[in-house]
């Protein structure tokens, strides 16, 4: 169909796209027998705008797809969108300025699978409009039937296998959402503290105690300090009164309690941190619940009684002060554990919530993790020392209202637990009854109006992918293993290690062989990683799109390694929307010589020229393959630019455009063929990064000949080795010195480059050297636009010297 002369990607990108959809170029095939390669993809989750930091992490996964793809593996790419749980209530919650409380179950259920709907329609017209080369035949949703049926089925298999239980015990519990959340959901925030030293009372005197937390005084069970300590050696054992609530509490050692901060004596209070949940297992302390699950404080607080927590803190202060018992006080900087959904400061509260038995099998989940061939290698690190400093089992449930329902009743009379039978899932037990009477008899029952945690679902990705590939439903281990897992860093803790988690119980086995871990985007300040919930950053990524084009914006995500954090920049955007335009250029350039052509079989002669280049091409080749096959695409793409740039465009273009304008004579063939095999490969090769304009340039000039109805179905580039040639690559560099020189005399003279120079002599005593340059003066004259050129052994002193490169000498012959 031949090159326009200008490249229009916003016009030419969906027309691509539209092709690719109709010609189901990105189809799996489930009946093909070629070797699979299957991506476990992150499914965004549905809680605001997708931003950049998505285009990059995503990119890199499609770029994995595409040269799998090339490479002649049967690909199944599918995407999802996990649309359960809190991040999707959240967001329903700031749309609509109400509470899930506010609106009831059902209607807030409703409105939640609306902006689900919205949201994913959303994000699945950015990913089109990106080219993401998803087979979308293969999407689910975390809240299809057909997941919730799979993620309730797990339940069943894990409670079966005494792996879950229900049990009341302090939770990592959110104030702000209402709900439990695991030590996964919880992150480090520092904020402006007040270190508040109060006066204890022993034996009528004071014992002064430091604490950030004073509206947790009437929920103080004991004292602990180092035994260590020399202060507190005689007062280990003794009873103090707690200052306002007048509790007696005990004074205990524990090599926990740090001498260094406030006064070396700390309170334990059921619950202000986990330190205070261990001693109170350790001790098996008295149990008085300050705070209630909505953040207000108990009964237990007296005159306290139903305020918020910040209140509290400030009127509980206030009373100290006026009873002459808040001795001093200091500002301090202060890390505090917030729920990473809201930024809201956790508490511990005394719960019944579901959770995974993970504790007691660390050990065989840091060996799995071993077993996983992690890229960059010291992922495994951050996954090891998160699975090291596990101190809770997984709490799965959630009070909340839209997800995955716990597939369980309880018996009115005796309480046991009632499963729901396979037939009947997905169950809402809110909605029905079990059907059929308990063990006792008794046919009443209430049914569990918790919900999962949503990576309780999204921890069976490979389990909701392999369903298309298995021949039985979840009990069957799915036909083909999973080969890469891709997802960003900051989800090793949770999706990386709950499928692990959930592969070994359900399968005894590792849910894939290869995780992908990529860095953020970083705002373009640097100063920090951007959100959905903080804005998604200052450039949305379709505006991006439509500004520079997708193959510009999926250039600027191939510019960092995986691992690394990436500078939102719009400089690299632009470099990759220059070299889109280059491409295009060189190849409108090539297509007179090269459109009809199909090289023979047999390699005709070549200039040193054109073996320089085609012997450089294929060790090209050979490492961007060895690159992409360990997922190093960031090399791979700064190759492939240095070899485009500076040697086919700046050089080897321009030396072979004399014997390219002469047509049919003596090297003709030679620069047609190396340009044709060049540019072919090198579009190839640049296809995974920038499929559009690679596409158009291959459906121009190539597909005729090559019987391939997509460049992302054409095969990829294998090395030729009988055009490897060392020496030709060595003299090819010669070459461009030559060129580098005479471009330099002619800038430092104020002469354009295409300015036509009298003669140039090169002098060089070797004589194999002279045959060489011989061969090549065709080549030579052309990228140096000079008439003519002596070959000589030796230099003569009216000449200007250019440059000496080795023996051989540069000289410009007269002005």
């Amino acid at each position: 169909m031949g090159l326009t002369k200008r490249y229009n990607p916003h016009t030419i990108e969906p027309q691509l796209q539209s092709m690719w959809r109709d010609s189901m170029t990105y189809y799996f095939n489930q009946k093909q027998s070629e070797e699979t390669y299957i991506i476990d993809t992150p499914p965004p989750t549905v809680s605001g705008h997708l931003h950049l930091g998505h285009v990059y992490s995503y990119s890199h996964a499609d770029f994995f797809a595409r040269f799998w793809r090339m490479n002649g593996r049967n690909v199944l790419y599918p995407m999802g969108f996990d649309d359960n749980g809190l991040p999707t209530e959240r967001l329903v919650e700031r749309r609509l300025k109400m509470s899930a409380r506010d609106m009831g179950r059902s209607e807030f259920i409703k409105q939640c699978q609306k902006v689900s709907v919205e949201a994913e329609i959303e994000y699945e017209t950015l990913w089109k409009r990106l080219a993401l080369s998803v087979d979308w035949r293969f999407t689910y949703r975390t809240i299809d039937d057909d997941v919730r049926r799979i993620s309730q089925l797990s339940f069943i298999d894990l409670f079966k296998k005494n792996l879950i239980y229900r049990k009341r015990a302090p939770t990592i519990w959110c104030p702000e959402c209402r709900t439990a959340i695991s030590q996964a959901d919880v992150s480090d925030m520092s904020r402006e503290s007040e270190f508040v030293t109060l006066s204890f009372e022993l034996d009528g005197h004071s014992f002064p105690i430091a604490t950030t937390r004073p509206e947790l005084l009437p929920a103080c069970v004991a004292v602990f300090v180092n035994p260590d300590d020399e202060r507190y050696g005689d007062m280990i054992g003794r009873m103090l009164r707690v200052p306002l609530f007048g509790q007696q509490v005990k004074i205990i050692a524990d090599p926990a309690a740090d001498p260094e901060v406030g006064t070396g004596a700390v309170m334990c209070c059921t619950f202000g941190d986990t330190m205070d949940v261990a001693w109170w297992r350790t001790y098996d302390l008295n149990l008085i619940e300050a705070i209630s699950s909505d953040g207000t404080m108990t009964d237990s607080a007296g005159e306290f009684a139903g305020m918020d927590i910040t209140t509290a803190r400030r009127s509980i202060k206030e009373k100290l002060i006026g009873a002459g018992l808040l001795d001093h006080k200091i500002s301090i900087e202060q890390n505090v554990r917030v729920h990473e959904r809201c930024d809201t400061p956790v508490e511990y509260i005394v719960t019944s919530q579901w959770f995974v038995r993970i504790l007691e099998n660390k050990e065989k989940f840091l060996e799995n993790g071993r077993q996983v061939d992690w890229y960059p290698a010291h992922m495994e690190n951050r996954y090891a020392q998160w699975v090291e400093n596990l101190s809770w089992d997984w709490c799965i449930s959630r009070q909340r209202y839209y997800g995955v329902t716990f597939p369980i009743w309880y018996c009115t009379e005796c309480e046991e637990v009632m499963l729901a039978l396979e037939s009947e899932l997905p169950v809402d037990p809110v909605e029905s009854q079990p059907g059929r009477n308990c063990s006792c008899g008794n046919d009443s029952f209430t049914p569990d109006r918790d919900i999962m945690d949503t990576w309780a679902t999204s921890s069976l990705t490979p389990q909701l992918v392999g369903r298309w590939l298995q021949k039985s439903g979840f009990d069957g281990q799915i036909f083909e293993p999973i080969s890469i897992r891709t997802q960003a860093h900051e989800i090793i803790r949770t999706w990386a290690f709950y499928t692990i988690v959930k592969s070994q119980y359900h399968f005894n086995s590792l849910p894939w062989k290869t995780a992908a871990i990529s860095g953020w985007a970083l705002s373009p300040s640097g100063s920090g990683k951007i959100s959905k919930s903080k804005g998604g950053g200052p450039l949305p990524p379709m505006e991006m799109i439509e500004r520079y084009s997708a193959d510009a914006v999926r250039y600027w995500a191939a510019s960092t390694s995986l691992g690394k954090d990436a500078i939102i920049s719009q400089e690299r955007v632009q470099a990759g929307a220059k070299l889109v335009n280059k491409l295009w250029n060189v190849s409108r350039f090539a297509q007179r010589f090269i459109a009809e052509y199909q090289p023979g079989k047999k390699i005709p002669e070549l200039s040193p020229a054109d073996r320089w280049i085609l012997s450089g091409l294929q060790e090209v080749i050979e490492q961007a393959t060895e690159n992409f096959r360990t997922f190093d695409y960031a090399t791979v793409k700064s190759m492939l630019e240095i070899f485009f740039w500076n040697e086919l465009a700046d050089n080897y273009l321009e030396m072979a455009k004399q014997r390219l304008y002469e047509g049919e004579n003596p090297g003709f063939d030679g620069a047609r063929f190396a340009l044709f095999q060049s540019l072919l490969n090198i579009i190839k090769l640049f296809a995974p990064f920038l499929p559009h304009v690679t596409e158009q340039i291959y459906q121009g000039l190539f597909s005729r000949g090559e019987h391939f109805k997509s460049i992302h179905l054409s095969p990829w580039p294998e090395k030729e080795p009988v055009l490897i040639d060392p020496s030709a690559q060595e003299f090819g560099q010669v070459l461009t010195q030559i060129a580098t020189a005479v471009r330099r005399y002619k800038s430092d003279n104020g002469l354009s480059l295409g300015f036509e120079l009298n003669a140039l002599q090169l002098a060089t005593p070797d004589t194999d050297f002279r045959d060489l340059l011989g061969q090549a003066q065709r080549d030579i004259a052309s990228i140096t636009r000079v008439k003519s050129i002596n070959i000589d052994t030796k230099t003569y002193p009216n000449l200007t010297e250019l440059e000496t490169i080795g023996s051989l000498h540069i000289n410009l012959v007269g002005e």
